[in-house]
């Protein structure tokens, strides 16, 4: 039996490997178990608070396992960090004969039939758009793997990458002219042949549900599945085991149509206007919908005034595109499926518009300059497990933020872990951060409920002595996108009053790279950030001090996933709230409180505004789920604190 002990010891392979490695003790024991787990084909669910090391710690037994591991993380920045960095780091310390693969969906890789197609032929928003897809063109004449995170002379966000990358929908497959040249097929060639994987839970999901597509080759060849930051599966699970149709897929297809008709079949006038008229009606479904983005139950996506005109219309825009495609698909592989495609999409939308309640949520998202209807499971329990009741392997789900202080009981059930035979086994290890020195969490006094329409002012009044004390370098985390404005708006106005030169970020100025990156380069800015802020950010150092979050996250009760949820809990005589929309806040609450302390050298201090935390009965389990900071109520202690900070004299440890 392999000594895990011994890989992490002071004189083993990983101390000799990585400058400035040192074990911790959780980090140790959480190997150990990992390793127990895949040998013995065991589930194991897993919190291991930041700083425990947990990557090295399910890497080292993933490389020495012997079978096919997939290691599944929530971000493509994590993938990229696993497979170029941390992988090659652990297998390089092991001196193991092992080979590993990085899959992506098939978005992140150039198409080098699409990209010839709308380069040609392709209609452009703006000049920059053209030649991000000339500079696109000289990356695929260079590059080996097509991926588009290599090509950094084109933004990750440029519209040029819809047009030259391809969706499942529309994929030709080995029906492609070109499918010799194509990455995704090569990455999914190393993918099979390799011993350990790492993809993405969007990915992992895609493999289960699309068997038939190749991707689903993954999952029965592999002896075990890592899961990290496992705290995301239950929403993509959601996801996953749904059904969209979005006015986003329908403009798709009517590009797509457009360049395959003038490559295929030039003479066929009617089905370029067939394509028009369908993108007209496509755009015309999102006009019944205010200008704010939104999430609506079906029922009340129904009452918006021309909505059901509207949804009438683009069905039967869609049948005409239906019908002059199928006169034409013989034309041409790529007339061929832009009719299949425009199949599924017309039996997803007859089905949206006909369906019955029952185990699916049917709902509407509005969006800037889109709309998509959507079905939604009640509930992923079942169908995960059935995943996992296929066969025998290991299931590792890690995470730092996945229990309710040791209970694993919400996580379980969502997701169906509750119901195997054996019970999976579960085990938390705390931060090995000293947060008693490191951080203070200051709960502010005289705060008013969080539904009073004042209580953005309030939140600005209590950040604003905070930020002057930690001269910037913080973040204002808020829980809605207008709370996020306003209080970007009062505390910009409050700061130039004061004197202040502090700059101010709001988020969607930029890309998140983009502002992450001015955050750190500024030194002393403050980021004003809504959801995606919460988690997956990483700022250790001097950059960042301060972290004010404006009220426990609780997802907004009219979200029609939600509320259908809360609605289906009550029926079965649970209590929705402490079952259900706790637990879940309290895991959102850990991931945006994580922001603060991210190394052994960090210092700095959180305020949660929202009083009840306080002054709620349930605010004390949120209050316990915290790490343990120092605590304080006073404003002028968290004042001092903040004054007392000296930027740290130098970054982080490895905590790999």
């Amino acid at each position: 039996m392999t000594d895990i002990t011994a890989v992490f010891s002071a004189e083993g392979p990983l101390a000799q490997a990585v400058p400035g490695f040192a074990a911790r003790p959780q980090q140790v024991e959480m190997a150990e178990r990992i390793h127990a787990a895949l040998r013995d084909h065991r589930v194991l669910v897993v919190e291991a608070g930041t700083g425990t090391g947990k990557t090295f710690a399910y890497l080292v037994p993933a490389l020495l396992a012997g079978g096919k591991v997939i290691v599944s993380t929530g971000t493509k920045t994590l993938q990229d960090q696993l497979f170029n960095r941390d992988l090659p780091t652990v297998r390089a310390a092991l001196k193991v004969p092992v080979t590993v693969a990085l899959l992506k969906g098939r978005a992140n890789y150039v198409c080098p039939y699409h990209l010839e197609r709308n380069a040609t032929g392709g209609r452009f928003a703006s000049r920059q758009d053209a030649a991000d897809l000339r500079a696109i063109a000289r990356f695929a004449r260079s590059t080996h793997s097509g991926d588009k995170a290599e090509c950094a002379a084109v933004r990750e966000d440029s519209p040029a990458w819809v047009a030259a990358t391809s969706t499942r929908d529309n994929c030709l497959g080995q029906d492609c002219p070109q499918v010799r040249e194509c990455f995704v097929l090569a990455a999914r060639r190393n993918a099979m042949e390799a011993d350990v994987v790492v993809v993405n839970h969007h990915l992992f999901f895609a493999d289960v549900m699309l068997r038939d597509e190749g991707m689903g080759e993954l999952l029965p060849a592999c002896n075990a599945v890592i899961f990290d930051e496992a705290h995301q599966l239950p929403d993509i699970a959601s996801l996953f085991f749904g059904e969209s149709v979005s006015t986003a897929q329908l403009l798709e297809l009517c590009r797509d149509t457009r360049a395959e008709t003038v490559a295929g079949a030039p003479d066929c006038r009617a089905l370029i206007d067939a394509g028009d008229a369908l993108e007209k009606a496509a755009r015309d479904l999102r006009l019944p919908f205010g200008s704010e983005p939104a999430r609506l139950s079906s029922a009340a996506a129904a009452s918006a005034d021309g909505f059901e005109a509207a949804a009438e219309a683009l069905a039967a825009a869609v049948e005409a595109l239906r019908q002059l495609l199928a006169t034409q698909a013989e034309r041409s592989e790529g007339l061929a499926n832009c009719l299949r495609r425009a199949v599924e999409l017309q039996e997803r939308l007859v089905r949206w518009r006909s369906a019955e309640a029952g185990e699916q949520i049917r709902w509407v998202e509005v969006f800037s300059h889109a709309v998509a209807l959507n079905s939604t499971p009640l509930q992923v329990a079942g169908v995960f497990r059935r995943q996992l009741e296929g066969e025998p392997r290991a299931w590792v789900f890690t995470s730092a933020t996945i229990a309710i202080g040791p209970d694993f009981t919400h996580y379980c059930g969502e997701l169906g872990l509750s119901g195997l035979d054996p019970a999976p086994e579960t085990a938390v290890w705390g931060s090995p951060f000293d947060y008693g020195q490191q951080a203070m969490l200051y709960a502010p006094t005289g705060m008013p409920d969080p539904n009073h329409p004042d209580y953005p002012e309030a939140v600005a009044r209590a950040a604003l002595p905070l930020i002057r004390a930690a001269r910037g370098r913080t973040f204002v985390l808020c829980t809605s996108l207008r709370a996020m404005r306003r209080i970007h708006g009062l505390l910009a106005e409050a700061l130039e009053r004061a004197g202040e030169s502090l700059p101010i970020l709001l988020q969607g100025e930029g890309s998140r790279s983009e502002l992450l990156e001015r955050f750190r380069r500024l030194g002393n800015a403050v980021l004003v950030a809504s959801q995606s802020f919460w988690e997956g950010v990483d700022v250790p150092g001097d950059a960042l001090s301060l972290v004010v979050i404006d009220k426990l996250p609780f997802a907004p009760p009219d979200d029609p996933v939600l509320a259908a949820r809360i609605e289906a809990l009550r029926s079965s005589g649970q209590n929705p709230f402490m079952t259900y929309q706790l637990p879940r806040a309290v895991i959102s609450m850990k991931q945006g409180a994580g922001r603060l302390i991210r190394s052994e050298r960090d210092l700095g201090l959180l305020c949660v505004c929202d009083p009840r935390m306080t002054e709620r009965p349930y605010g004390k389990i949120v209050w316990r789920s915290l790490p343990p900071m120092r605590r304080t109520r006073v404003e002028a202690e968290a004042i001092a604190f903040l004054a007392s900070l000296s930027p740290p004299s130098g970054r982080a440890s490895m905590t790999a």
